[in-house]
């Protein structure tokens, strides 16, 4: 008798989890409790820079409020964010389109892409502003799911 081999689950990504390996940005808990968490430990501010993470408020639609990781700066208003668990459960997006969408251009406020729409959409989220990892991530991100056992990658930029 044979027995078919076991097949490994692929790994249901948390945003928390994927940003902290993916910026090295060592906090845990709740997405919406990062901010508060870094003070004092990470540099926090208002200019998006590549490897950050974006710390979004938590909202009634978004309780657990998100956190994401900057992967490209495109100008003062846009950049392209790496994070999971946003359009599809458990799954990783690279180089999603955000837009500063804030009266004064602080990034307190944002559209993100959506994958289900295939756009931006009419919804906007509040953020926190960025925490700005101390040292370079221990993890390559673009490596950060187990090769052959992970989810799909899912990419909607414009």
């Amino acid at each position: 008798m044979t027995t078919a081999p076991a097949q490994a689950k692929a790994p249901f990504w948390q945003c928390v989890t994927f940003a902290r390996q993916a910026t090295g940005v060592d906090l845990h808990g709740n997405a919406w409790t990062w901010w508060d968490q870094a003070a004092g430990r990470y540099q926090r501010g208002e200019t998006p820079k590549v490897g950050a993470v974006m710390s979004f408020q938590r909202t009634a639609r978004m309780p657990m409020g998100h956190v994401a990781m900057v992967s490209q700066v495109i100008s003062d208003r846009e950049v392209l964010l790496t994070h999971a668990n946003w359009s599809t459960p458990g799954a990783i997006e690279r180089d999603v389109r955000a837009v500063d969408v804030s009266a004064k251009g602080d990034w307190s406020e944002v559209r993100v892409w959506y994958g289900r729409t295939a756009g931006l959409g009419t919804s906007s989220y509040p953020v926190n502003g960025f925490i700005y990892p101390g040292s370079a991530p221990a993890t390559d991100w673009a490596n950060v799911q187990v090769a052959a056992l992970s989810l799909p990658t899912l990419s909607f930029s414009n």
